[in-house]
């Protein structure tokens, strides 16, 4: 379980953004703050804290500082900013101060979400690798942040999601040969059926996986998919 921190100065807002963590069983929120410099005695105490979900506007010290002191007292988490700072120079020397994702207020919760994908994805992926050597692709797969894929395919249609596809993708090479149901399916990526199925069709029309028919079920035969052997 990913350990979460949130710094906000504003009560409402920062209700807003538990709940929408607690929505990911992923992760868990440690503590909330209302500025970065009641934040520091604690992460100085707790280095192991995985991502700081940061407003820029909060008392006494903005979110820029907030970053440089995270350098000074060696404490490395991601930081996700959700704040309502827009400002061209803003924004760029955050994102040179290692900033993973940017979130402007008001946001619906499905951009909240797919930050919080991003951020699994990119974590997942440097834990898999571990001491190794990265490729390429795994390397781009950080740097470009929305894990695309370089390929004609890498344009996704209305309502698919890269992150949530990656997501799908993994079950699917990590289990190769395998059939799934789109129900088993769901509840392995945490998505509903019917989130699933858009995902299983979309990769079916790029003949990334294919499908079968149980006829086993003792009821209506139930479709099967899987990623086949290489």
């Amino acid at each position: 379980m990913y350990r979460v921190i949130i710094i906000e100065d504003d009560p409402m807002v920062a209700v807003i953004n538990q709940n929408f963590i607690k929505k990911s069983p992923e992760f868990q929120v440690l503590s909330v703050f209302k500025s970065g410099i009641e934040a520091l005695p604690y992460l100085s105490e707790n280095p192991n804290v995985d991502l700081v979900l940061l407003d820029y506007y909060t008392p006494g010290m903005n979110g820029g500082e907030f970053l440089t002191q995270l350098q000074t007292i060696q404490c490395f988490p991601a930081v996700i900013m959700v704040t309502s700072a827009n400002d061209t120079k803003i924004i760029r020397k955050l994102f040179t101060q290692g900033v993973i994702d940017y979130l402007v207020k008001p946001f619906e919760y499905a951009r909240f979400k797919d930050a919080l994908d991003r951020f699994i994805l990119t974590h997942a992926l440097l834990e898999e690798k571990g001491h190794h050597t990265l490729r390429q692709e795994d390397i781009d797969q950080l740097v470009i942040g929305k894990h695309t894929s370089f390929s004609s395919n890498s344009v996704l249609t209305k309502g698919i999601n890269e992150s949530t596809l990656q997501m799908v993708r993994d079950v699917f090479k990590q289990n190769t040969g395998v059939l799934f149901t789109s129900e088993q399916l769901a509840e392995r990526v945490g998505l509903s059926r019917i989130t699933i199925r858009r995902y299983v069709s979309y990769m079916m029309e790029l003949e990334e996986i294919s499908s079968a028919i149980d006829y086993q079920t003792g009821g209506r035969p139930s479709i099967m998919y899987c990623y086949p052997k290489s």
